[in-house]
């Protein structure tokens, strides 16, 4: 297997870091995401990255006891980057000087100018005399450490810029991986090539490294892979296929709570497009039942991801030799559930196919896409010959349709949604749009509404509709349809959908809020 060029990027809480592996990335670099406080001096060592990044975190490094790189990192001999809090804990650390408040805060876009000359990670900016960048600090570097010069500044940050080239540290106070700073791409493509990085980390190499991994993990036993038809399951049931051919068999878990004719779909496309084992069980009614009464978005989390595993134990149960689970799971997955212990950062919600299997059901977790972002496991696709139009297919959550009935779950409330789902994503597709938009789906919401239809009176229920562009669902604004589609998407659902008489569409971004309603 190869053994890649690795960045560490230690996060202090930030909820753009994942942002800085995005574009890390994108530049064909492996790196990994680590809690800072899982960060120590031996962890450094084990880990040998070839580089440092910094995060940014919403704490202050004047408050006693707040967050630092491990002491080691400045010995450590490779280039570092400190981004907002990583730049001021820097300066903490190696002998400067941050404050708080004194006006200097800045928060959205701000403009940089160049000072002291030229920087290596800065080639290609300053064309036009300044760059536009995103800040959002409250503290501010009031003193840099010794050895290090200024090379940019900002109206309310006259140290936005500074770095010691023999040492190679590198600190900036503004976010280079946001949208919103438009060469940030650019700092980190100069950050890498300074580092020695070659671009290693491609799909080509993935798919060799992971079929040798599933191989060397499973010998000569049998795994049954959770395939719920979607890109994630789907693109790891394909490899797994790939590395380890009749030992694998799909169970595609039927919970009631898919779209319109979708499983009916999945069967027939793995069974006779990809010759693949598939089991289908239809355990809905147990699903539902389980359901029934609970409005708790949390509750239906660990609901659904209890039952999954009581199911995936009763099949694995039927398989001779199973002792793995195969999992479409990702690296945001990952994330999302790592909250630090005591730290500045919190899990926002749960995910039911990450943290390992009870150790009753006895078998161990196979889990190929897991160092994965959706658009990474979108390109293995390809590389695996998978179509355009399924690869392309939008993201749909674990938890099904549930996440998408607000309160309290009915056949006849989930009837009425994949109806209006459908009509939805027809519309869409009818439009052209669907290959623009990250995401899009219905919802049914906890509320009837009165209406007219006709002479009469109606007492039915209101759809939300969503729908957002993303480029790694961490971040998502949704997506500006005209008023014409949207007036014409509610006439269809109102007249096509009985029980609807009322629909809205979503315009919250993430953050402040989620993709999903629950």
């Amino acid at each position: 297997m190869t053994q890649h060029q690795r960045l560490l990027i230690i996060d202090f809480g930030s909820q753009v870091t994942q942002l800085i592996a995005r574009r890390l990335r994108e530049l064909n670099v492996y790196c990994e995401i680590h809690p800072y406080n899982r960060v120590d001096d031996a962890f450094l060592r084990d880990f040998a990255p070839k580089a440092v990044i910094l995060s940014g975190g919403p704490d202050s490094v004047t408050r006693p006891g707040s967050p630092r790189a491990p002491e080691s990192l400045w010995t450590f001999g490779v280039p570092v980057l400190g981004i907002c809090y990583g730049q001021q804990t820097m300066m903490t650390q190696l002998g400067g000087l941050v404050e708080s408040g004194h006006g200097t805060a800045e928060f959205g876009r701000a403009f940089v100018t160049p000072a002291n000359g030229d920087l290596p990670i800065l080639n290609g900016w300053f064309d036009q005399g300044r760059e536009q960048v995103w800040m959002s600090h409250g503290d501010h570097v009031s003193k840099i450490a010794p050895g290090f010069t200024v090379y940019g500044t900002s109206p309310n940050a006259p140290f936005a810029i500074t770095a010691d080239v023999a040492r190679n540290f590198y600190a900036v106070q503004f976010h280079p991986e946001v949208h919103h700073t438009p060469k940030g791409a650019k700092l980190y493509e100069n950050f890498v090539k300074l580092a020695g990085f070659t671009g290693d980390w491609t799909m080509a190499s993935y798919r060799e490294d992971a079929i040798a991994k599933i191989r060397a993990q499973v010998g000569d036993k049998k795994v049954i892979c959770a395939l719920s038809g979607g890109v994630d399951s789907s693109v790891a049931a394909i490899l797994i296929h790939e590395a380890i051919g009749e030992q694998l068999t799909c169970v595609f878990v039927d919970h009631g709570l898919l779209r319109l004719n979708e499983a009916q779909e999945v069967v027939s496309m793995f069974r006779e497009a990809y010759n693949l084992p598939l089991i289908h069980a239809d355990e809905s009614d147990l699903f539902l039942g389980a359901l029934e009464g609970v409005s708790d978005p949390e509750v239906k989390r660990k609901t659904i991801g209890r039952l999954f595993i009581d199911v995936f134990q009763k099949y694995a149960n039927e398989i001779d030799g199973a002792e793995f689970l195969a999992q479409g799971t990702l690296y945001p997955d990952v994330i999302e559930s790592v909250s630090f212990s005591g730290g500045p950062s919190v899990t926002i919600k749960s995910h039911h196919n990450v943290g390992g299997l009870p150790e009753k059901m006895g078998m161990k977790l196979v889990e190929p896409l897991r160092e994965l972002f959706k658009d990474e496991v979108r390109a293995l696709g390809r590389e695996l010959g998978l179509p355009e139009k399924f690869i392309r297919r939008h993201p749909f959550p674990g938890p099904g349709l549930a996440i998408r009935c607000p309160g309290e779950i009915t056949r006849e409330k989930l009837e009425i949604l994949r109806r209006a789902d459908a009509v939805y994503i027809d519309q869409i597709r009818k439009h052209g749009l669907y290959d623009e938009i990250w995401q899009a789906f219905a919802a049914i919401l906890p509320m009837r509404t009165v209406g007219v239809m006709g002479d009469g009176r109606t007492y039915d229920y209101a759809v939300g509709l969503r729908a957002v562009t993303s480029v790694d669902g961490m971040t998502a604004d949704y997506y500006p349809f005209t008023h014409d589609f949207l007036g014409e998407t509610a006439t269809r659902i109102i007249n096509e959908v009985k029980g609807v008489n009322r629909v809205f569409y979503d315009v919250t971004s993430k953050p402040p809020g989620t993709i999903e309603l629950e």
